[in-house]
């Protein structure tokens, strides 16, 4: 960015920083996160490779996310890149060593146990012995093998499954409790400055498609409309619980909390705009509307991938003050016009260096082009916080992270 005229900002803390950019004002520089949510992270392979690059030889490729195989960034790795955020999520206390898919050391959960087959893939398999969620031998993340419930045909069934429903957000790997979150919260608020972003979820049209399976909820929307919003609204009270005891005792210590729930594809909304606003979007804004009663000033994070741009006002309107990744390769997310449109009234966090064809694919010169170009759209009037699109993946060459991290901080002064 660094535009005509400098002007001499004291330099602030991370928490200030990110603050000033969450409240639409112009900070000492643009925010940096690097791997300070489950959604803008390192996949455990790019983590191993990145700081075998940085010549770091200490800690572990720690994978605090072992669905999307996600490391937790260590303070040295944040601290090379000048990462203003840190994550803030349940997880375990007993880990043990695991490799990952391409041999390299890790640690994971100890109640984590896949199956590794000869082919390469893993899966976890439920009490019948089926799988529950696969990684194929060429994936790097883990996916669902079906309907989560396929029992659940009707409005009534829904009753009678609903404990199984209220279960689905809870890792049975993780063995932490509220309470033990909340104290590592308060250490992070009092020895740290970065800015603290709880991890809670709250997906609801996600969750229903992983319950119902993709192709049949969203038939659902369109001829089981009952079965939709009794699901939905099972699904949204669910989340409303979980969200009092969790902002009860996290609620001080945190700067913002981190919900996902993805509305996009790649050419354009996953659903009608108008049926959305009928039939979905009652029962997030009913959540949202809970959980911003609850939060004080901390802001609302909603993850939401793909092309969006159609939802942006109602995603204002239901409370959200964040939107991640910002998809900038999907259709109608330019940079240049969502900041232009919408840069008053929500912040952008993510969509600084496309994840899908520049960052994997470009040379180092085309990341950096790519990172100042989005950060002179994005940045002007603060309401920005930089990151790539999404999570980096295996196959990243580190170079082009150093070059991306490295440029955000050297272009994202004001």
């Amino acid at each position: 960015m660094a535009r005509g005229g400098k002007r001499y900002v004291m330099a602030m803390t991370s928490r200030e920083r990110v603050n000033a950019a969450l409240d639409h004002r112009e900070p000492d520089r643009v925010p940096i996160d690097c791997g300070g949510t489950d959604v803008t992270g390192l996949h455990g392979m790019a983590y191993h490779r990145l700081k075998r690059h940085l010549g770091i030889a200490e800690g572990e490729t720690r994978l605090f996310h072992v669905y999307m195989q996600l490391a937790a960034v260590e303070e040295s790795v944040r601290t090379r890149f000048s990462g203003d955020v840190v994550r803030l999520s349940i997880e375990t206390k007993r880990w043990k060593a695991w490799t990952l898919a391409d041999g390299s050391p890790c640690t994971v959960p100890e109640a984590w146990n896949p199956v590794r087959f000869e082919d390469g893939s893993e899966a976890l398999l439920g009490g019948d012995g089926q799988p529950l969620i696969k990684r194929l031998p060429s994936a790097p993340w883990f996916s669902p093998c079906g309907p989560i419930c396929p029992l659940i045909q009707s409005p009534e069934d829904i009753e009678q499954y609903g404990a199984l429903l209220r279960m689905l957000d809870r890792s049975p790997w993780f063995d932490e409790t509220i309470e033990d979150v909340a104290e590592r919260a308060r250490r992070l608020r009092a020895e740290t400055d970065y800015a603290i972003a709880g991890i809670f979820g709250g997906h609801i049209f996600a969750q229903c498609q992983l319950i119902r399976g993709m192709d049949h909820f969203m038939c659902d929307l369109l001829v089981n409309e009952d079965l939709a919003r009794t699901l939905m609204d099972t699904i949204a009270e669910s989340h409303i619980e979980e969200f009092a005891r969790y902002i009860k005792v996290v609620g001080p210590y945190i700067d913002l909390i981190c919900i996902a729930d993805d509305l996009g594809a790649q050419g354009g909304p996953q659903l009608d705009p108008a049926l959305f606003r009928r039939v979905v979007k009652p029962y997030m804004a009913k959540l949202y509307g809970f959980m911003k009663r609850r939060m004080g000033n901390a802001k609302l994070f909603l993850h939401s991938c793909g092309s969006v741009y159609d939802f942006v006002p109602d995603l204002i309107e239901m409370g959200v003050d964040v939107l991640n990744p910002v998809q900038v390769s999907a259709a109608n997310m330019d940079s240049a016009k969502l900041k232009a449109e919408f840069g008053q009234d929500i912040t952008f966090w993510g969509g600084g260096c496309d994840t899908q064809t520049v960052l994997p694919l470009g040379s180092r010169d085309e990341v950096r082009n790519e990172v100042t170009r989005r950060l002179d759209d994005w940045a002007p009037n603060g309401g920005y916080v930089f990151t790539q699109v999404h999570n980096i993946q295996p196959g990243v060459p580190p170079e082009n992270i150093e070059a991306m991290f490295d440029t955000a901080l050297e272009h994202g002064v004001y």
